[in-house]
């Protein structure tokens, strides 16, 4: 149930950092859910590959090239789903921003009410 309710939760993200960016698109919300599963299964396998590969350069930016990471996983989504689309990295940055704000907040509020 936990992973349903995560799963719905990061499909409002996406849809709410698609309708605030102008250089996100998003078909419909079913795309919304689809965008959150592959997020979550890039996440889960080649986000952890990138940070191993690139730990020096991460370093030297003190962290900050894993935001970076973040935007080339959601450019890789846009390439294979269908329905949506990133104008360029600065939107696909600005989404990964939002959309980790949007959903940590709203997991948070979900946990106090439990």
């Amino acid at each position: 149930m936990k992973l349903i309710l995560k799963l719905i939760v990061n499909a409002i993200a996406v849809f709410a950092a698609a309708y605030l960016l102008p250089g996100v698109h998003l078909q419909s919300f079913t795309t919304a859910i689809i965008v959150a599963i592959v997020l979550g299964v890039l996440n889960l396998f080649i986000k952890p590959i990138l940070v191993i590969l690139t730990i020096p350069i991460t370093i030297i930016t003190l962290g900050l090239f894993l935001l970076i990471i973040n935007a080339l996983i959601v450019l890789l989504c846009d390439s294979l789903v269908s329905g949506f689309d990133v104008d360029g990295i600065i939107y696909a940055l600005l989404f990964s921003l939002i959309v980790s704000l949007i959903s940590g907040v709203m997991e948070g509020l979900a946990k106090d009410k439990d």
